[in-house]
């Protein structure tokens, strides 16, 4: 029996799924982080220098070579 999924439904489904892979890819949505904590930090400076310090303080604490 021949298939009944029309050439324009197959070609649709398939840019679909491509645009699905896009919003899923890796770089793309590394890229889209490092955006939103650029924007992030433009508008809330005080906190992100916290963040910032209270990470460099955990990290230099954990990592003592001593």
């Amino acid at each position: 029996m021949a298939s009944t999924q029309s050439p324009t439904k197959s070609s649709n489904s398939r840019h679909q799924a491509a645009a699905t892979m896009e919003e899923n890819d890796p770089i793309e949505l590394g890229r889209d982080m490092v955006e939103y904590v650029r924007e992030y930090v433009r508008e809330n400076p005080e906190t992100a220098a916290l963040y910032a310090l209270g990470i460099g303080f955990v990290l230099g604490w954990k990592l003592k070579i001593w």
